[in-house]
């Protein structure tokens, strides 16, 4: 069986992530698995353990680095995230496309340790729709709101170290220009 690819889906906090995987994962030919991520954060009203994150303490998130349990690993807001190794290994060993979902700070540490991902950079059409965005949610306090757009302006700097740069503008048109990228390595 062919192992599968692995591939990083990043960008900043609001930028539709999660809106153009579900989108991604209703193409069936891209044999997609989702890798679910470890947060110490608490889940939003609509989150569920074990299909959005493993939502875990922080003393059970220690442990799992201490056991170099994860892919990557990052604090974000003042909440750690991390991508459970063995996970990832068992679904890729399967033949699955795994596609990583993940804040830039832990998609730079999967390039430095895994040089056959794909790396897929999300950006928003620009700073003041991601302000909208996030304000949009209705999640999060000003203040919080602050830091993400300060952050994601700086990691808007590290696009040029990813594969490819995919503006999301429209989640249709994003997820089409994705899944052809996607394609084009399974033919390999």
């Amino acid at each position: 069986m062919k192992k599968g690819l692995l591939i990083v889906l990043s960008g900043p906090s609001g930028v539709g992530k999660g809106t153009v995987r579900e989108k991604l994962f209703q193409e069936h030919s891209l044999n997609l698995a989702y890798s679910i991520s470890m947060t110490t954060r608490k889940a939003r009203p609509n989150e569920r353990h074990g299909v959005d994150y493993f939502f875990v303490t922080e003393e059970e998130f220690c442990d799992k680095i201490q056991e170099n349990g994860f892919l990557e690993h990052a604090e974000f807001v003042g909440n750690r995230y991390g991508t459970p190794r063995d996970y990832v290994e068992q679904l890729l060993n399967e033949g699955k496309n795994v596609l990583l979902e993940i804040e830039v700070q832990g998609a730079l540490q999967v390039m430095s340790s895994c040089k056959d991902a794909l790396t897929i950079f999300l950006v928003p059409p620009s700073l003041e729709e991601l302000e909208q965005r996030i304000r949009g949610r209705k999640t999060e306090k000003a203040e919080i709101i602050q830091q993400r757009l300060a952050k994601a302006k700086r990691e808007i700097e590290t696009k040029d170290q990813y594969d490819y740069v995919v503006i999301n503008d429209q989640v249709e048109k994003a997820s089409a220009t994705i899944s052809a990228i996607i394609k084009q390595y399974i033919k390999q």
